[in-house]
């Protein structure tokens, strides 16, 4: 039931000791408020580096040939390892867990592409139909590279929005020609990539037997990318050396020459990054509740002097009929109140600031700092339990003074 007069005689308490209420409020507003904009520093850091890995599969892996650092079998090193299309099909067809795979050969420097009279310089990938998963590229208009490209060897090319855009202007440009390096390629799609990185919007894709024969590219490949499902971490580093073992069989060098064959595996990166921001944020729910309860033992603290002021009041209380549960009441309900109130400046504070500043962050590692929902609610309902601690050990103590002691006291 709510009693009018004891939250008027709380309320003219906190209002004839405004400082001390003040500094008291203080203390638990700041805690909140760090904790606020620490879990919105961390979220912020987690979107940056989340958005590193929009620009391909988090469980791909990426194999690219390198040059040989230790002799082997009589051979000396600093040879050169060309893979080729023979070890793209011996990969798929032979390691186990791979779901989806892909060679990428790619002509050296820039290429220029041209339609009518516009013209610009763009980076060139060939490509098999599964590196649209692998790289998460996003297809808004036409098709990705199929199969039949690849087979009927078909002059068609894949362009980002970006290049279609500087070339066509406003103009349609499925099914339209432009020229690769002097020869023609038909616009078979328009395609946009998830981290928006300005190398990839100036990039276009081929079959990769097209540009293989029209290019001069053999059967050499530069790289081969590919995905493991659901792997786990530990499966994944298995592909990853059963790859490169086979790879150091079939180019003769040594196994454990690591500039031979070049890798990066997404799936450790991905969990590596995964348990730093686990332990980032345990972090900061450390310091930000380690701020909090300093705030909350000010705030009992601040209670027992409470308490001490009104010893022979609350003994006066006690002596006309006032029972302990009335006088742990009152002493809970006005460390509450300071306490909650407090915190909800802190919070609002908190959350006013990171979404002041959140639209104006966009860096590549750290961007939109904010906090969840789930977390304000959390830690409002942490101080109210906070309040509530706070006031109940000085509660206690009114609650057992002795009417008799208390009127002695001066």
């Amino acid at each position: 039931m709510f009693d009018l007069d004891k939250w008027q005689e709380i309320f003219s308490t906190i209002s004839k000791n405004k400082l001390r209420t003040f500094l008291t409020g203080f203390s638990v507003a700041w805690g909140i408020f760090m904790l606020i904009i620490l879990q919105g520093a961390g979220k912020g850091l987690q979107n940056g580096v989340e958005t590193q890995f929009q620009g391909s599969a988090t469980n791909s892996m990426w194999i690219w040939s390198g040059q040989t650092s230790k002799p082997y079998a009589g051979m000396q090193p600093g040879r050169y390892v060309r893979m080729t299309n023979d070890d793209y099909e011996h990969i798929g067809n032979h390691i186990e867990g791979i779901d989806k795979l892909s060679a990428r050969f790619s002509t050296r420097g820039n290429s220029l592409i041209t339609y009518k009279n516009e013209s610009g310089t763009y980076n060139m990938r060939s490509v098999h139909p599964d590196y649209l998963q692998i790289e998460r590229l996003e297809i808004p208009e036409g098709r990705f590279i199929n199969i039949l490209d690849l087979k009927n060897y078909r002059k068609t090319v894949v362009i980002s929005t970006k290049v279609k855009e500087e070339l066509f202007k406003q103009e349609e440009a499925i099914g339209k020609y432009i020229n690769v390096n002097g020869i023609p390629f038909k616009v078979v799609g328009l395609f946009t990539d998830a981290s928006n990185n300005s190398e990839n919007m100036h990039m276009i894709y081929l079959p990769i037997t097209t540009a293989q024969r029209v290019f001069s590219g053999s059967n050499r490949i530069n790289l081969i990318a590919l995905t493991v499902g659901d792997a786990s971490v530990e499966t994944s580093k298995e592909i990853e050396s059963e790859i490169k073992a086979t790879l150091a069989a079939r180019h003769k060098f040594d196994p454990t020459d690591e500039r031979a064959v070049g890798s990066w595996n997404s799936t450790e990166a991905f969990d590596q990054f995964v348990r730093l921001f686990s332990s980032i944020s345990l972090f900061v729910w450390v310091i930000g509740i380690g701020t909090i309860i300093a705030g909350v033992v000010g705030v009992s603290n601040i209670m027992m002097i409470v308490v001490k002021d009104r010893t022979k009041e609350i003994g006066i209380r006690k002596a006309i009929g006032a029972t302990p549960g009335s006088v742990v009441s009152l002493v809970m309900q006005e460390a509450i109140l300071i306490t909650a109130f407090a915190g909800y400046v802190g919070l609002v504070l908190g959350v006013a600031l990171l979404e002041l500043v959140s639209g104006n962050i966009d860096t590549p590692f750290f961007k939109h700092p904010q906090v969840d929902i789930g977390v304000a609610i959390g830690a409002t309902v942490l101080l109210v339990a906070a309040g509530a601690l706070a006031g109940f050990f000085p509660a206690r103590r009114a609650a057992s003074i002795r009417p008799i002691e208390a009127l002695r006291d001066e």
